[in-house]
């Protein structure tokens, strides 16, 4: 692909997408290494259930450190009258 390529393009050549701060807003999460899988779940499970946060991206870092971005959905109020 050229340096004109379209952001779906990219994405295919195996080049992270870029977050949408226009239509989502991020939530960065850091779990260490001494936190378990159980307790990693249970946390991103309440946050999904309780503030509608949907799971974007996990990175394990060499030193165990576990990243985890989560995104919602920005809704805009219409003022009708």
């Amino acid at each position: 692909m050229g340096p004109m390529a379209t952001p779906a393009q990219r994405r295919h050549e195996g080049q992270p997408a870029t977050p949408d701060p226009d239509r989502y807003e991020y939530r960065l999460l850091t779990f260490p290494r001494t936190t378990s899988r159980a307790e990693a779940r249970r946390l991103l499970t309440e946050h999904a259930d309780y503030g509608r946060w949907e799971l974007d991206r996990v990175r394990l870092t060499f030193g165990g450190v576990r990243r985890v971005r989560l995104r919602r959905k920005i809704i805009r109020v219409v003022r009708t009258a």
